[in-house]
């Protein structure tokens, strides 16, 4: 590893995931609450879906979703922190890796305010991802009928390719990681960060989705992240290679601990 935080990586996922409730709820209570719709017209109902009783959701299938979902994640962190490994001369050059910092530190202060509704930047990233999802998502289609964990399985996994800033905000620092095993740690760590809520989502249905939906909510955990964010410029204008930093603040920040 090179020198990435996993700790904050953790809280970045637990509190971003509000932004799972409006962009990923519904298509989370589409998949776990009607297995017997085929993901096709689940993509196309998922707005419309009703409040659903909460016990109503087998457990096995909300988990089998999400661990596709994690494992997608973790696929796309290899891939960008196997990227720098290819790269590791250049990656080892002092101004390369503090630019590393530096940009994974500002994709986490426009996480922030693209949370909080300040500013909407990395929305043109996700703009950008839809050339992937355009490959991704027919192969919905041949998952048929989610009438198990198998298929919730599949499924997730597919669905964790949908065009995301707050993912991409990420993979930046899975990048900065520096190998392919590394980057899929970092993604591991963001990933069970959102799992609490993404769980909850699916077995709570629409009634969360209305409450993560609420400007105050939003906004307290994007200033949250965003002052992750702030920390890690913070730290990277203080030298990256000052010893005497003190070690909290290497302990909270992302890629905190960089050499």
């Amino acid at each position: 590893m090179l020198g990435v935080a996993l700790v904050p990586v953790f809280l970045v996922g637990l509190l971003g995931s509000v932004h799972c409730a409006g962009m990923c709820g519904g298509i989370v209570g589409a998949l776990s609450v009607a297995p017997a719709v085929g993901a096709r017209a689940q993509a196309v109902r998922v707005s419309a879906l009703p409040a659903r009783t909460p016990l109503r959701t087998p457990l096995a299938n909300v988990l089998a979703y999400n661990a596709g979902r994690i494992g997608s994640y973790m696929a796309a962190g290899a891939l960008a922190g196997g990227l720098a490994q290819g790269a590791r001369t250049l990656a080892q050059l002092p101004a390369l890796q503090a630019g590393a910092y530096w940009l994974a530190n500002l994709m986490l202060a426009a996480l922030g305010l693209y949370l909080m509704d300040a500013w909407r930047g990395l929305a043109r990233l996700e703009q950008g991802g839809q050339f992937v999802w355009k490959r991704v998502q027919p192969l919905l289609r041949r998952v048929g009928p989610l009438d198990g964990p198998g298929r919730m399985l599949a499924a997730g996994a597919l669905w964790g390719w949908l065009p995301c800033g707050m993912v991409y905000s990420v993979l930046v620092t899975a990048m900065l990681s520096g190998s392919a095993a590394s980057g899929a740690l970092v993604m591991l760590a963001f990933g069970l960060g959102t799992l609490p809520m993404l769980l909850s989502l699916g077995l709570l249905g629409a009634r969360l989705r209305a409450l993560l939906r609420r400007r105050g909510v939003r906004v307290a955990c994007g200033a949250l992240v965003l002052g992750f964010g702030l920390l890690g410029l913070a730290r990277a204008a203080g030298g990256l290679h000052d010893g005497h930093a003190a070690g909290w603040i290497d302990a909270i920040c992302v890629g905190g601990r960089a050499p």
